[in-house]
Order: C-alpha cells, then structure tokens, then sequence
C-alpha cells in the first residue's frame, strides 16, 4: 500500500509540472535572397534581451520562448538587413519560420591616412594608443616593443627585453630626458615587478633597434625615448582585473601654469603562478606612484618634477612540485616535496627636477638633477626531497603512466641572505640651437655612482645518503658564493651632435653626425664614439617632418614637391 501511494504521489507531481508548463518552441530556417543559408545570424527576442540564440552553418535555429505572449523576434547579422517578425504561440506549441535576409550595402566613412617623417635616423615612433591594446602577462609599453623586429624576450612575465643578442642592461631608458635605470637585480633574470614606465602617462614613443644619434648614451643595443604629456584640463582614468589595479588623474592650476599627471598601480601574479609546475603559495605584490609636475614661470622658463615610488615584494612558499620526462622507451618522473619559504622585497626611488630656458625660437637651454636609490633583499630557505621514479609505458595495463621502478632518492638544500644597496646621483645640462639648415644639440652630464652589493648562499645536494661531492671524511657543499663587492665612482660623459639637410633635385638628403665621449674613473678610461646617420627623402607629394629636440622645440619642415 506504501509503494501504490508513493507511485501515485510520483504521477500526480509529474502530471501537474507538465500542465503546469508556460513555454513554446521557436524554430525555423534564414537565409539571403540567393537561398543560401546564413550562419550566425543573432535571434532575440525585444521584450526579453537575454533570450536569444544564433543560426548553426545551416542557418538553422531553436528557440524556447515564453508562451501566451505577444512577441517580438529580431534577427540581425552584420552584411545583412535586420528582419522583425511577431509571434504568439500556445503552450507547448512549435512554431516554425522561414526567414529570408537580403544583403545591406554598407557605406564606410572616409579614412584619410597622412605620412609623417621625421629626422631621427633609425629612431622609429609608435602609437601609444596602439602599443597600449597589445595584451600581455607583464603589460606595460615593452609589451609592444618584443613585437618589433630585433627586440626579444625569454620571460613573458617580465618587462625587460633583449634587442638583436644584447643583454637585458643594455637598453638605455628615457623618461622627459631622465635616464631611467632598470633594477640592478641582486641576480640577473630574476622578477623586478612592475615596469617604470607608467603607459596612462605616456604621450609620445621613440624607440630604435642600434644605430641611433649621438645624443642618446652609451649602451648600444638600444633606446627607448619617452615623454610624459603635460595636460591641459581635468582627466582621470581607472581599472581593475585578477592582475591588478591602475589609476590616474591629471589637471591644471593657478590659471594654467601650474600642471600635474599622476598615477597609481597595483600588479600581482599570484594566480598565473598558481598554474605551475611547482605548486605553493605564491605572493608577488608590485606597487608605484609616479608623478610629473611642471610650473610654467613665464613664456621662456619652466620647473618640472618628475618622481617615483616603487616597491615590489615577492613571497614563496613551495609545497610539491612534480615533472615527466624521458622518452618512450625509458619514461621518467620526479616528485618533489618542499619546506622553507622565499621572500624577495626590492625598493626603487627616483627624483629629477629639470629647468628649461628658451630665451629666444633657435636657442633651447636645459639643466636637469636627478637622484635614484635602490635597495633589494633577496632570502630563501628551501629544502626539496625528491624521487625518481620509472614509468609503466605498457598501455593494455591498468598501471599505465604509474610508477612501476624507485630508481633513486634524495634531498637538497638552498640558502641564501643577499642583498644590494645603490645610489646613483647626476646632473646635467642639455642645449639645442635649430637655424634653417642646422640643428646643432650638445649634452655634458656628471653621475656618481656608490653601490654595495652582498651575496651569501649555498647549496647542498644529498642523493642516496651520500653529500654531492663525495668525501670519506667531510661533508661537502655541493655550491657556494661568498662576496661583498664596494663601488664608489665616477663618470663623464658629453656629445656634440649636428642634422644638416640638403636639398637635391629629386628630394632632400639629411645627415646627422656627431661624437660622444665617456670617462669612467673607476677603471681610468677614456672612450670617444663618433656616430653618423644618412637620411633621404625622395620628393613626391608633401610631407612632413617633425624635429623634436632634446629641450623640447619641435620646428616643422614641409618638403615640397
């Protein structure tokens, strides 16, 4: 009698959800005037937004719509014009359609596209706006730069780049004429965090692979010219994602003369870290302010400040971390199990007052200070014990990629307690006089340098019970690096810099050649770099070119046909 009742509650429940069911079926074909069938095309109903569906390769559709409802079906899809039919169906009824959608002549806005030269020799100018939508883990302007023939990197969550085999340091770095330092890294390849350059507050960037004027300084593989805009109202911007945060502001004051662009970030790896090899509890926190304010005096004299706060901390805890290797006849695999921790704390500051005098349209006179200090912290302790084991490759057994052979054990030992502490101080004057036919810049900077730099860590390995390396009578350490390097230096460097144009019959030929020269104290060595680039630009239609100096003047040539 139980089961009788319970069957019968069971049909009575069932019997009511069925009657109970508002609903009815949408179906149908499109297709264009040729009768081809049309896929993606979008179905949606007007009263409803969220219900929708789209047409599968056949331009076949089904719909569950809401029934006893008067309705509205829009079909849309780009190429082609949008159709509206009504519908009203019953409970449960099916209604099928058969839409036909003819083509739609778009009419495209005219795009106009203008050349723009200008006479950097090999220095190539990239649109911020562009290089900004290029997506990448470390974001930031070097995102835009790996892409660029020559620039490379092996890291994709780091900002730091490599052009044509060069090293990572040897990049040179220009933020409004300020030379920007990478971190000096207790160890090369290591995270530095965040990009200095902040990419809501870029307005203009030059970038060249070699080759470059003597102007720029002394690293050769390549340089990255920057300049932060100057604003003229109010603006703001914001974002968040799983990666971070950014913010910026920027404004005017004291009836225009008084300008400020300011911005705030955020980054952590945390979750794209978590989906490695080596599992733990991984904590990278990057965070800097930078601001760059500028007082206007009067037409020829201006006061600009640019500063910048930086702290990037880097905390591990590794738990296990398990790799397959090997090859099909001989499939390997290690598992290690880990205790001990890392934690990596590196703190940047930076600060540069630049004055700029421009007494008159040809001559431009600037003077700039700059002061940066970089203080990093690098400590670990990390034990790993780790088997080896060989695979089951037999793929009828029900043991097929287990372990089937313990080829080894053992156990190692990382520690380490480095540390750097750098300063580096500098002042500079910088000119620039542009005549008709010359543009003659010259530069002599002072920099002083005081870095202490300590390195303690060792490793020691342990397989099977015996200390790698072997000995009978001791117990040896398998690595060890004990050093304290001290340097207080010096340095000098200057350049002279000529761009003189000629005209010919068929175009104009521009030449710019100038020399550096580069005295370094600390090993007494005197280096002189004459440079020289040829530019030619063939006539045609009008175009224009843009010299920017290194004051700031920008004078405008039109090379007429």
């Amino acid at each position: 009698m139980k089961n009788f009742t319970l069957l019968f509650l069971l049909l009575l429940t069932q019997t009511i959800a069925f009657g109970q069911s508002n609903n009815a079926t949408l179906k149908g074909v499109i297709k264009d005037q040729n009768g081809v069938p049309i896929d993606m095309v979008n179905v949606v109903l007007k009263e409803y937004p969220t219900l929708g569906t789209t047409t599968n390769a056949n331009g076949e559709f089904l719909l569950r719509i809401p029934a006893r409802k008067q309705l509205t079906i829009i079909f849309s899809s780009l190429g082609y014009q949008t159709f509206q039919d009504s519908v009203f169906a019953k409970r449960e009824e099916t209604i099928i359609k058969k839409i036909e959608m003819p083509e739609m002549n778009l009419e495209l806005a005219e795009i106009i596209v203008r050349e723009q030269r200008r006479n950097g020799g090999s220095i190539v100018s990239l649109d911020p706006k562009i290089i900004n939508s290029i997506s990448s883990a470390s974001g930031g302007i070097e995102a835009g730069l790996k892409t660029l023939p020559g620039v490379a990197s092996n890291n994709e969550l780091s900002s730091q780049y490599t052009v044509r085999g060069g090293n990572f340091d040897e990049n040179l770095v220009y933020v409004n004429d300020v030379e920007v330092y990478r971190p000096f890294l207790i160890r090369s390849g290591q995270q530095e965090g965040l990009s200095f350059i902040n990419s809501d507050m870029v307005s203009t960037i030059d970038f060249s692979a070699g080759g470059f004027n003597a102007k720029y300084g002394d690293k050769m593989s390549s340089v990255l010219d920057i300049k932060y805009r100057k604003p003229s109202n109010f603006k703001g911007s914001a974002s968040l994602s799983m990666l971070g945060a950014s913010a910026h502001f920027e404004d005017v004051a004291l009836n225009g003369k008084l300008s400020h662009i300011s911005g705030l970030r955020y980054k952590t790896n945390r979750y794209m870290l978590g989906s490695l090899d080596e599992q733990g509890e991984y904590d990278p926190r990057f965070l800097d302010f930078q601001t760059y304010i500028t007082y206007q005096f009067n037409e020829k004299f201006d006061l600009s400040f640019l500063g910048n706060v930086a702290q990037n901390q880097y905390n591990f805890i590794p738990q296990t971390r398990e790799t397959t290797f090997g090859t099909w006849q001989n499939p390997l695999n290690t598992k290690i199990y880990f205790d001990g921790q890392e934690q990596d704390d590196f703190q940047t500051y930076l600060g540069a007052v630049t004055a700029n005098y421009h007494p008159n349209a040809y001559l431009n006179l600037k003077f700039i200070a700059s002061a940066y200090h970089a203080k990093e912290k690098e400590t670990y302790d990390i034990q790993g014990q780790y088997y080896l084991n060989q695979l089951e490759r037999n793929m009828g057994s029900e043991e097929f990629g287990d372990s089937s052979l313990n080829l080894g054990v053992g156990t190692f030992l990382n520690h380490a307690r480095n540390s750097l502490d750098a300063t580096v101080y500098s002042f500079a004057h910088k000119g620039a006089f542009n005549s008709e036919k010359h543009l003659i810049n010259w530069g002599i900077k002072f920099q002083h340098e005081k870095i202490n730099d300590e390195l303690n860590e060792w490793i020691y390995r342990d397989s099977a019970g015996y200390s790698i390396p072997y000995s009978d009578n001791q117990v040896n350490l398998f690595y060890i690096l004990n050093a304290k390097n001290k340097i207080s230096s010096n340095r000098i460097t200057g350049y002279v810099q000529d761009s003189w144009s000629v005209p010919v019959e068929n175009g104009d030929l521009y030449l710019t050649g100038g020399v550096r020269f580069n005295y370094w104290d600390f090993n007494d060595e005197l280096l002189i770099s004459p440079r020289a680039t040829l530019n030619y630009f063939p006539s045609g239609r009008k175009k224009c070119r843009s010299v920017y100096l290194p004051a700031g003047i920008i004078s405008r040539h039109f090379l007429k046909s």
